[in-house]
């Protein structure tokens, strides 16, 4: 991995130490470019024109995400954003009262709500797997929690906090066992993590493109396993989504794009693919080296600071770190990083509830270290640190 190189390609890494991978990554040179040259287009020759003359680049972001998750292009969505893929496919599942859906104790707080709407409206059913030893979602509890009401098994692969990696191939296993379709919430896992959907065994995979993938905002992508597509009903459909066949009839397209809407961020989209090319082209493999290498050597660092406590989980971590800095409030220490030119974030228990009651957390720190940061960036937010009163 060429890091300098890398660096030269990102503009921001002049400006700032950017540690809120985990919110949104810093967009490389090409990414910038190809977004801007195509907003340049619609400018200059109109928006649906310069979208039929980029057809081609259109083409290669849905060759790109097929590439990145091992599927065929036709089992892509590209929409919004996460949570619109999120919602399409959860949404879009068939569940009657008294079904169930199984989750993970650290799941997102808009994958929860979302339960509890449909548990008001539809009268579903939600049971939370339990954490095993290492925090991470009980693989065996799981298994035995499935019996002949559990409808979907949803999990958040990469947590928004917490630092850990659910065991997604080993839930996968059991999801496939027992015949229950399996939506992974890759958010925070695209783009750092290798993710193969056959090895994985899920049936549904969603994530953003603004965060690890170094992608523009506005920019999200759905995977639906070709024999999982007739089992969902898109909850909306448009003229893009389906053809009005006659007057009392329509089709819906045979593939993912039923999911998608016919206005779109087009830009973005050419975009998404130009960053999932060039995720590809470094190596999902090596990223992953390098980020859990940065984050395990940083953790280390901070739990060694008098008053720190970083508050990761799992055996397998991620390149999002959470931690207190003693009594110091979390937006005080994020302002104090400002000041000094990073970026990290704050967390609190309205993202990930379940977890943060367990352990008695209201808020804390988060950052999301990338392939691009350098330890000398790391060294820097650690003298920050030291400065904290705590």
């Amino acid at each position: 991995m060429d890091i300098d190189k890398i660096r030269a390609e990102t503009p921001g890494v002049s400006r700032v130490v950017h540690l809120n991978n985990c919110g949104a990554g810093l967009m490389p040179q090409p990414v910038l470019d190809a977004v801007i040259e195509h907003l340049r287009q619609e400018a200059e020759i109109g928006g649906y024109e310069a979208e039929d003359a980029a057809a081609g680049a259109l083409a290669n972001t849905y060759g790109a995400l097929s590439r990145l998750l091992n599927c065929r292009p036709a089992e892509i969505a590209v929409v919004e954003n996460a949570t619109v893929a999120w919602d399409m496919a959860f949404y879009g599942l068939p569940l009657a009262p008294g079904d169930v859906v199984l989750t993970a104790v650290s799941e997102y707080a808009s994958n929860y709500i979302a339960y509890l709407q449909r548990a008001k409206r539809d009268g579903i059913e939600i049971r939370v797997v339990p954490n095993d030893a290492h925090g991470q979602t009980d693989v065996a509890a799981l298994a035995e929690m499935i019996d002949a009401r559990v409808k979907l098994i949803s999990i958040t692969h990469a947590p928004t906090n917490g630092g850990l990696i659910n065991p997604a191939a080993a839930i996968g296993r059991v999801a496939r066992a027992a015949g229950v379709p399996y939506l992974l919430d890759a958010c925070q896992s695209a783009g750092q993590l290798p993710l193969d959907v056959e090895a994985i065994g899920c049936d549904m995979l969603t994530a953003t493109g603004r965060k690890f993938l170094r992608g523009p905002r506005g920019t999200g992508f759905l995977y639906v396993r070709a024999s999982m597509l007739e089992r969902l009903e898109p909850p909306f459909l448009d003229l893009h989504a389906a053809v009005w066949q006659s007057p009392e009839h329509y089709e819906m397209r045979p593939d993912a794009r039923r999911f998608e809407n016919w206005e779109n961020y087009v830009a973005g989209k050419i975009g998404l693919g130009v960053a999932v090319d060039y995720a590809l082209d470094i190596g999902l493999e090596a990223i992953a080296a390098r980020v859990q290498g940065l984050a395990g050597d940083l953790r280390a660092r901070m739990a060694a600071l008098p008053g720190v406590t970083v508050q990761d989980l799992g055996q397998e971590k991620s390149g999002i770190i959470s931690f207190s800095a003693g009594t110091a409030p979390p937006a005080q220490v994020k302002a104090a990083m400002a000041a000094a030119g990073i970026n990290i974030s704050t967390s609190s228990a309205h993202s990930t509830m379940q977890d943060m009651h367990h352990r008695g957390i209201t808020m804390m720190n988060r950052m999301g270290l990338h392939y691009y940061n350098t330890e000398a960036e790391l060294e820097r937010f650690m003298d920050c640190l030291r400065t904290i009163p705590v």
